[in-house]
């Protein structure tokens, strides 16, 4: 039985146990006295009448004050583990009952000592999502404050030229203005992606979708700046290969890949996009012949607002990236890269096919 598992419980019975026997012997005590000295029958129940009532008295106080010590012991752990959980609540997170005897006392206790290691993994995890905001905040603040500069200068400059009627430098520091404000709204619309990704609340429509197609979409998306910037994008895949996804939610990942690619190459670099279908996954490749990704940075681009101190890209925000590998873990893929300096990077989008065994 588990009651007895606890050695204080199993001391506890054994005492009262030892008490009853001890209260037989003496009752028979008289009986014994009397056949060894001889005593007539009247006078041995007479005996036993009387001295019967003194032991059964007696053997109660003992058992009383057995069971009294132990409960008083027991009441003295209840008081010790209302003091632990009274210093929990009050603030101190390494407050502890005392469990290290067996029986299921100590089991509960053990309970409540891992509901309190849940609840200030709980609390730390708060507290690393508070820094997280904080730093994002900041990090949203200090990637805002440059687009925002520049369009206060540029302003600035149009209003003086309007007077002097410079119209040419007008309409070169529009189009920057234009350039800074589709920066910001490149930010925050990243910004609100990535944040439903976390908060769990965005939706993925998930159908069949040829992949050839998709990657036609986003070859069209940049073909005309491909084609201002004299680079070339390639497509090489099968033409058959279905792939269940949400469409608008690829395209997304694919064009942050082909424009971050576009963005360190230089005149006459290419972008290779190919995909395939084996047994057991979908795989996607974006390659380039750009600049490259420092061996340093390559553990840190999925990183939120991670810029590298080795780029020349001054407009880059440090989203793209970050939204990439959240769409495809969406997925359930995986997203690696492999790159070198000066000789391009190679992103692989990886997409197991879920089968019934």
């Amino acid at each position: 039985m588990r009651v007895f598992v606890n050695h204080k419980v199993r001391t506890l019975f054994i005492q009262i146990a030892l008490c009853m026997a001890a209260a037989v012997l003496l009752s028979a005590l008289p009986v014994v006295l009397g056949a060894v000295g001889g005593w007539p029958m009247e006078a041995v129940t007479h005996v036993s009448i009387m001295t019967a009532p003194v032991f059964v008295f007696l053997t109660g106080v003992v058992v009383l004050y057995v069971c009294y010590q132990y409960f008083r012991q027991q009441d003295s752990l209840m008081e010790e583990a209302v003091t632990q959980i009274r210093e929990f609540i009050s603030g101190d997170r390494d407050a502890r009952i005392v469990c290290d005897e067996e029986g299921e006392l100590y089991r509960l206790f053990h309970e409540v000592n891992s509901l309190a290691a849940i609840l200030n993994a709980q609390v730390q995890k708060e507290g690393q999502s508070k820094a997280f905001l904080k730093n994002t905040i900041s990090d949203i603040s200090h990637q805002l404050k440059t687009p925002l500069a520049a369009l206060n200068i540029y302003n600035g400059i149009m209003q003086t030229e309007a007077e002097t009627g410079g119209l040419v430098t007008i309409q070169e520091f529009t189009g920057l203005s234009e350039r800074e404000l589709d920066r910001i709204e490149t930010l925050v619309q990243n910004l609100l992606k990535i944040t439903k990704f976390d908060a769990g609340t965005m939706l993925m429509e998930k159908r069949l979708e040829n992949l050839s197609e998709i990657m036609e979409e986003v070859e069209k998306h940049f073909a005309f700046r491909a084609g201002q910037e004299e680079k070339q994008i390639v497509l090489e895949g099968d033409g058959d290969v279905s792939f269940l996804c949400d469409r608008s939610w690829m395209a997304e990942a694919l064009d942050n890949l082909v424009k971050n690619a576009l963005d360190h190459m230089e005149r006459g670099d290419h972008i290779w996009i190919h995909w395939g279908q084996s047994p057991s996954a979908v795989s996607i490749t974006v390659k380039d012949s750009g600049s490259g990704i420092h061996p340093e940075d390559l553990h840190h681009i999925f990183k939120r607002f991670y810029r590298s101190r080795y780029s020349q890209d001054t407009q880059g925000i440090g989203l793209g990236l970050s939204l990439v590998k959240a769409v495809v873990e969406a997925h359930g893929g995986t997203v690696g890269v492999d790159s070198r300096l000066g000789a391009g990077t190679t992103f692989v989008l990886v997409f197991p096919i879920i089968t019934k065994l």
